[in-house]
């Protein structure tokens, strides 16, 4: 064997060793930071051709490899925003130029300037904005995903369309004959700009097992359109169970169509007791915003209405060890790691999402500091066998003196 050789085996131990030295400092220095996947340096031996009586001493080689599909443990926090995923996926977040890129690092808050939710490191959370214009995603590709932002859904009202009136009729109450009341109750509904309407309901028994429902605008004098009329019918059969048609179409002054649906009422023994509710609301501000094991992002109003307004879709890729860390505890699909594979959490392959929690980093301080002495112990000896070499070389340099 040369001593160029044994020179050259003591140098690739000693870099390896760095490498190996390299990966422990920077889990150590990652132990804490939300979502970071461990890195590890595996080696390889490098054999060069040797002949009989004469060794040729090859060397070692490192790669390094990270545990991006391992998981990390999760801790609660007191921030909503927070974002956790439990399982497989990863979220789609782009960087200010708005390139795409795959993160586990959910601590997202609200931006000032723009209203995106971005995390820590500066990276915007994407997702599908829902409701009208929503676009249906693709498998293999991030199209159509736009930044969370919730700035647009800051005031909001929706004009009434549909509603329910249920309950019991006395089947004791006296037959009358019309225009003469029995019953009145009213619902509140709203118009498209979200001013709030009173319903009259009037109800009047004209059969033993009829009723007569009419509704009217108790809130002015504009009369409501009928859609095809302001008034039906209600019949129940011997049992007090309703038959026949049960939904009354109306439309709300300055509003929407509006279907109020009584198939809830029946005529047995007792007392006048009758519900109602209708869907709409006044203008009202954000006050919250709720995050949903399955990515849907709901925007919570003062009225404690709850709309749906985006959905956050996880992306995954065939080899995820094999995606390419980058600046910000993000990581760039490659050849080896595979394209995208899009989905939603709680869908098949994909994990769920916990909010107000955070994934930590799946280092462990224990196994770190005993690879750290295992290289360092490691490195030392190579040193010595580099060393043992050059002084070898310098005595055979003094043999030509």
């Amino acid at each position: 064997m040369s001593l160029y050789g044994v020179l050259r085996s003591g140098v690739s131990g000693m870099n390896a060793q760095s490498n190996k030295l390299g990966t422990v400092a920077e889990n150590i220095q990652n132990s804490s930071t939300t979502g970071y996947k461990r890195a590890s340096t595996e080696f390889s031996s490098l054999i060069l051709p040797s002949s009989e009586g004469n060794y040729n001493s090859g060397s070692v080689t490192s790669r390094v490899r990270y545990t991006i599909a391992d998981q990390g443990p999760i801790a609660y926090t007191t921030s909503s925003s927070d974002l956790a995923i439990s399982g497989n996926g990863f979220f789609v977040v782009t960087d200010p130029g708005g390139s795409p890129y795959l993160t586990r690092a959910g601590n997202f808050v609200k931006d000032g300037r723009t209203g995106n939710l971005v995390n820590a490191y500066g990276f915007t959370l994407m997702g599908y904005k829902l409701g009208a214009g929503a676009v249906s995603p693709s498998l293999n590709s991030l199209d159509g995903v736009e930044p969370v932002n919730m700035s647009s859904f800051a005031m909001q009202a929706s004009g009434s369309t549909k509603g329910t009136f249920k309950g019991n009729l006395p089947d004791g109450e006296a037959v009358v004959a019309l225009p003469a009341v029995s019953k009145q109750s009213s619902l509140q509904v709203y118009d498209k700009v979200g001013n709030p309407i009173k319903i009259d309901i009037e109800l009047s028994k004209i059969s033993d097992t009829q009723w007569n429902i009419s509704v009217a605008n108790g809130t002015t004098a504009d009369p409501l359109v009928p859609l095809p009329t302001t008034s039906m019918t209600l019949t129940f059969n011997a049992d007090g169970q309703l038959t026949g048609p049960s939904v009354l179409n109306f439309g709300v002054p300055g509003g929407e169509p509006f279907a109020l649906d009584m198939a809830g009422m029946t005529q047995l023994a007792g007392e006048y007791n009758v519900t109602g509710e209708a869907n709409g609301n006044a203008p009202s501000a954000v006050k919250d915003v709720e995050f949903a094991s399955d990515g849907t992002v709901y925007a919570v109003y003062e009225d404690g209405t709850r709309v749906g307004a985006y959905r956050i879709p996880l992306a995954n890729v065939a080899s995820p060890d094999n995606l390419s860390p980058r600046a910000g505890n993000v990581y760039e699909t490659t050849a080896q790691s595979g394209g995208y594979q899009v989905g939603f959490p709680e869908m098949s392959g994909f994990g769920s999402i916990a909010s107000g929690a955070l994934e930590g980093s799946n280092v462990d301080i224990g196994t770190e500091l005993t690879a750290m002495i295992e290289a360092q112990t490691s490195y030392t000896a190579n040193s010595k066998v580099f060393q043992t070499g050059s002084e070898l070389l310098d005595v055979l340099m003094n043999l030509k003196r």
